[in-house]
């Protein structure tokens, strides 16, 4: 009952033995053999239009290259006040564009609230060189909190990056989760609705260590060369990371992986709203799901096994001094019957 984190999970069985063939053989290094190339095009059929893409190792570097790149001095990067930029990156979005600031928004369940963001941004256009400047909008899909942004939702925080001349980013973490939540198509979710830069996230969906980010036009990708090189990840061996990816996309693997994953997510709240030892503190919309129970259920839950995190309860939610708020991610390795086992023993 390993419901700690999705990064606890290993490899899908067809991309790990695809990275093992990727061993075998010569090709050319640093992102320019035959399988990175095949990939980028992959990347691109997938979103509709011509995307650049840069191969990363881990989520962190996708966020923090993508917002270096469109650096601005005293740059106010717009966020959820709990977004894993914020809270869980030890400050490398603000250390690789050497000094922005990350603004904390408010907004229910992860999601920043429209008006609230719109205001932050008004004031940072105010012109006051203390006070620096607005440089971007970062929104996390899925959520920390495990709920998704509806397409709507991001098409107004995409309006608003417009009104304001600010580059919009998304968090992609745990991408491929909410596009089958939301059952709709990678453009519809990203580009379409006013998102200019992406961080793919696979390494939680199967995946050993695979992240790109993703630049919706080409023509303003050429920063990140060189940030990539300087940060340290430009991977040599850069076929591994393909490798990957073009197993993950074949035949509709990573929209499967992710279906799995949320449908186990479901199968364990539907569980947790239908005991009487818990609750569920919101809706899931991904394959993260957080319950508040008491401390005693949750110290026998781990005696029976059960590996999961407490989670702080975020701004605005309360509990009892007795109780406590855990979360439960789920992933594409998961089994009902340790969803079952779980739920048994509430």
């Amino acid at each position: 009952m390993i419901f700690s984190s999705d990064n606890w999970a290993g490899a899908d069985p067809v991309i790990a033995e695809r990275l093992a063939a990727a061993a075998s053989g010569y090709q050319p290094a640093y992102g320019t053999g035959p399988l990175d190339r095949k990939v980028e095009a992959t990347f691109s059929e997938i979103f509709e239009r011509e995307v650049a893409i840069f191969f990363v190792g881990t989520g962190t570097a996708a966020n923090s290259l993508a917002l270096a790149s469109v650096n601005r001095p005293g740059g106010q990067v717009f966020c959820h006040r709990e977004a894993h930029v914020a809270v869980d990156e030890c400050g490398a979005p603000e250390f690789f564009s050497t000094g922005s600031r990350l603004v904390g928004i408010d907004g229910a369940f992860g999601r920043m609230d429209p008006a609230a963001l719109d205001a932050a941004a008004r004031r940072a256009a105010a012109g006051s060189v203390h006070n620096g400047q607005a440089m971007a909008i970062t929104l996390t899909q899925a959520t920390e909190a495990g709920t998704t942004y509806t397409l709507d939702d991001i098409a107004t925080i995409g309006a608003i990056a417009r009104d304001h001349g600010l580059p919009l980013h998304m968090d992609g973490a745990r991408f491929a989760n909410a596009l089958v939540h939301l059952g709709t198509t990678p453009a519809e979710m990203t580009w379409k609705r006013g998102v200019d830069l992406l961080s793919f996230g696979a390494t939680k969906n199967g995946c050993w260590c695979a992240e790109a980010l993703v630049v919706f036009d080409p023509a303003k990708a050429a920063p990140l060369h060189y940030l990539r090189k300087r940060s340290a990840q430009l991977f040599s061996k850069s076929r591994f990371i393909a490798a990957q990816f073009d197993a993950y996309f074949e035949d509709g693997r990573w929209l499967r992986l992710a279906a799995h994953a949320n449908a186990m997510a479901a199968r364990l709240a539907d569980g947790i709203a239908a005991a009487d030892a818990a609750r569920l503190a919101w809706p899931t919309g991904s394959n993260e799901v957080f319950a508040i129970l008491s401390q005693a259920a949750a110290e026998g839950l781990r005696a029976r096994g059960a590996v999961f995190y407490d989670w702080p309860a975020p701004h605005g939610v309360v509990i009892g001094a007795d109780e406590v708020m855990i979360r439960l991610v789920t992933s594409f390795a998961m089994q009902p019957a340790d969803v079952d086992a779980f739920i048994a023993g509430l």
